[in-house]
C-alpha cells in the first residue's frame, strides 16, 4: 500500500474492465442462447469447484447484473486507489477464498454473481479502515457504511433464491483479509504546526492565540 494516495489510470481502467467483462459474458449467453450458469459454484460437488473462478462473471438476469455493476465499479475503484500495492491480492484472494467458503457452506444450488466479491470489498474496506487508524481510510469506511450498510442483512437467509451463503462468505473473507494485510498502513499526514517546536512568529493565524490555545483579544495584541 502506498504511503501516498495517488490517482493512476488503473483506478478507473481496471474497474471498467471488470464491469465490461461481466456484461460481455451476459451478452454472449443471451445472444447465442447458451447456458453457462452451470459453471457457477455447486457446493459439495467436486466439479462445482470450477465455479470458484467463473461464478463472479455469471448472472441470472439483467436486474442481477445491473445491481452488481455499480457497487463493483465503485468499490474496486476504491481498492485500486487506496490500496494500490495489494489491490490485486485483495481481489484474487477475495474471489478464491469466498468462492471456496461458499462451496463449503452453500446449500445444494448453483451460486453465481459478483456479489460475493462485492461483500469482500465492503467488509475489507470497512474493517481495514477501522483498524488502520488512518484518517483517510477511516473516512472511506464511514462512506462505505453510509452507502452499503443496509446490505448487511443479506448475509442472512431473508430473501428467497438469493445466495446469502455467498454474501456471508464474502463478508467473512473481507474481515480475514483486513487482518492479514494489516501491515504497511500509511501514516497520517502531519503538518509543521503540529510540532512542539514550531515557530509561530511568521504564522498570522496562530498569532491570534496564546500558548494555551485561548483567543487573544485585539487590544491585548
Amino acid at each position: 500500500m502506498n504511503n501516498n494516495f495517488n490517482y493512476y489510470t488503473g483506478v478507473i481502467g481496471y474497474p471498467i474492465l471488470f464491469v465490461l467483462l461481466i456484461w460481455v459474458v451476459y451478452w454472449v449467453e443471451f445472444k447465442f442462447n447458451i447456458n453457462i450458469k452451470i459453471y457457477g459454484i455447486q457446493p459439495g460437488k467436486l466439479e462445482g469447484l470450477i465455479g470458484v473462478f467463473f461464478s463472479p462473471f455469471l448472472h441470472s438476469s439483467l436486474k442481477h447484473l445491473f445491481n452488481n455493476t455499480i457497487p463493483l465499479f465503485l468499490l474496486s475503484s476504491a481498492i485500486f486507489y487506496f490500496y494500490k500495492k495489494i489491490s490485486w491480492k485483495i481481489i484474487f484472494s477475495g474471489i478464491i477464498l469466498s468462492g471456496i467458503l461458499t462451496w463449503i457452506i452453500g446449500r445444494d444450488s448453483v451460486h453465481i454473481g459478483a456479489s460475493g466479491l462485492i461483500y469482500v470489498l465492503i467488509s475489507f474496506i470497512f474493517f481495514k479502515g477501522i483498524i488502520s487508524k488512518n484518517f483517510n481510510l477511516m473516512a472511506l469506511s464511514l462512506i462505505v457504511v453510509f452507502i452499503y450498510g443496509s446490505t448487511i442483512w443479506y448475509i442472512f437467509p431473508i430473501k428467497e433464491n438469493m445466495s446469502w451463503e455467498g454474501h456471508l462468505s464474502g463478508f467473512l473473507v473481507g474481515i480475514l483479509l483486513a487482518f492479514i494485510f494489516k501491515k504497511n498502513i500509511p501514516p497520517n499526514k502531519t503538518y509543521n504546526w503540529q510540532n512542539e517546536n514550531y515557530d509561530t512568529t511568521d504564522d498570522p493565524f496562530l498569532q491570534q492565540f496564546d500558548k494555551d490555545g485561548n483567543f487573544i483579544e485585539k487590544d491585548e495584541l
